[in-house]
Order: C-alpha cells, then structure tokens, then sequence
C-alpha cells in the first residue's frame, strides 16, 4: 500500500494512470499525451508498475502499457473504510468540530483586552452519593486528578488545598504521554476563596500562555445541596451540584483557552458523574498523576 500510495502521489504519474484507465497505451503514444519526454515518462511507468498498478508487455519495437484495477479497487475499499471510521466517530468528531466553531468565533472576538470579561458559563449534574461524598471528589486531590481534565488529558501535576487563601495548580499533558515526555498541554495556577464542606466551593484559577503570563481568571463558584430521598433505606439521596464559572482579566490571547470552556469543563464534570454512578460510597483513586498533594 505505501508503494501504491507513494507511485500516485506524484501529478506525472497520476496522469499516466488516468491515460491509462481509458485504455492500453504505448509509452511513445503516452509520452505526446502527457507533454513528456519518453524517458522520463518510461521511468514514471517503471515505478507505477513496481507498484503493481500497472501491467507491461513488448508488442514488436513497442512497450504496451495497461492500467491494473485491482490495487485501485483495494485502495479505493481502504479509504473507504477509513472514512466510515471517520463518521463513526461520533462524539468526538462532533466534538472536534464543536470546538473548531467555537475557536473561530473567539478568535474573531479577541480583539482587545477584557473581550470575554462579561463571559459566564453555567453547568449543572445530577450526582450519586451524598454531598459528603461529593466534596471528597472536589477537593482531594487523588479523587481530583481522575476526572479534572477534558477527554483525551491527563492530569501530571495537581495542588488543591481545601481553605481559604489555599494554593490551586492544575497542570495536564496529553493522556498517552505517561513519560512524561511531551510538553504541557495546560497549566493553571490560583486560590481557593471560599471552602464549606459539602456546601460551597470557590476558587480563581489563571490558565497560563505560552509565554508565562496569565490568559484571563477564572472565578468558579460550585455550590452542592441533597438531590432529595433515597429510594431505600440507607441510600443516599444523592446531590444536585451547580457550577458558575465566570471570567475576568481576559487577554488578546486568551481566545484559545475561552473557546475550550465549555467543552473541556464539560468533559470533565460528565467524568466526575461517571465515576461517582460506578461507586459512589466506595470509589477509589486511579490515576496516573505525577505529583498530587492537599493542604487542609
């Protein structure tokens, strides 16, 4: 497949192909059609017949070439394939695009400082487990890392301490680079404000650019309350978390990050539901973290 792949790639060769397909031809005959030199074109019918697309035969002081259908027909059925699995993508194709629209329109909008400080994205879920049992998963930062971070991300350093005046830092790389070795797909530095277990949560947090300053604060407010009666004695009831998360201090550069927000926020709060629906009185921490600590 690479040899056919690396015979069409070049526009010569693809015309000789398309000459081809409409019948045999001579390369003298295929030279003239094409605008070539004979040798050149000789050597170009050479390396696309090494390739096996196409056939060769001397007929008195001539060399006929044909075109082979075969190679073209599997390589047509591969790319076929190859765009079934693209549509079967779903989410994430969806997902991809989603995010392709949204940087396009932030982009456009970043034109000055403070663009997106009148910026507020609100996110609400239903969760399993006691508001308790959902605070453990909002601040300790071995239950944090296994679901603080889009899909496809993986949380390589992580400080959340749960107090007022308490540090934040959230960094992540991409989630097959166990090593270590590829670069730093995010990192956020803040504060916690307000810490009343099981009740509310807030914090500011400062993703950073490239270049180490900040590209706009992020003020997020979680607030947790008992979803209602379990359906039987002893179970939880379950919580009702609402989450608002607002923006301040926006940058020209900061369009990148603001168009991830409500995705990449997103991904993650489904993970924590997910996680909290396959355990919710037992879960335990599973994660490939490199550097995790609390403060209480």
């Amino acid at each position: 497949m690479d040899a056919l792949l690396t015979a069409l790639a070049d526009p010569a060769r693809w015309r000789l192909v398309t000459l081809l397909a409409e019948r045999p031809r001579p390369v003298g005959v295929l030279a003239e059609l094409a605008g070539a030199r004979q040798p050149q074109t000789t050597k170009h019918l050479q390396t696309l017949e090494r390739a096996g697309v196409v056939a060769s035969q001397r007929s008195g002081q001539r060399r006929v070439y044909a075109l082979e259908p075969g190679p073209l027909r599997d390589l047509a059925a591969t790319l076929s394939r190859l765009a079934d699995t693209a549509d079967g993508a779903g989410g994430a194709r969806e997902t991809f695009d989603r995010y392709g629209r949204s940087l396009r329109a932030e982009r456009g909008a970043a034109q000055r400082p403070g663009w997106a400080d009148d910026r507020s994205f609100t996110f609400r879920r239903s969760l399993a487990g006691s508001p308790e049992q959902v605070w453990r998963h909002l601040t300790e930062p071995a239950l944090l890392a296994a679901w603080w971070a889009p899909d496809d991300l993986r949380v390589s350093e992580l400080v959340f301490e749960a107090r007022p005046g308490g540090r934040v830092v959230l960094e992540y790389r991409d989630l097959k680079d166990a090593g270590g070795s590829d670069p730093v797909v995010g990192r956020a530095e803040g504060v916690v404000d307000v810490a009343r277990p099981a009740e509310r949560l807030t914090y500011r947090s400062s993703p950073l650019l490239p270049d180490g300053g900040t590209a706009f604060t992020s003020h997020v407010d979680l607030t947790l309350r008992p979803a209602g009666p379990g359906d039987g004695p002893g179970d939880d009831p379950g919580t009702e978390l609402d989450v608002r998360y607002g923006i301040t201090d926006s940058t020209v550069d900061s369009a990148d990050f603001v168009a991830g927000i409500e995705i990449g926020f997103g991904q993650s709060l489904d993970k924590l539901a997910a996680i909290l629906a396959a355990a919710p009185d037992k879960s335990s921490p599973k994660t490939s973290t490199d550097n995790t600590r609390s403060t209480r």
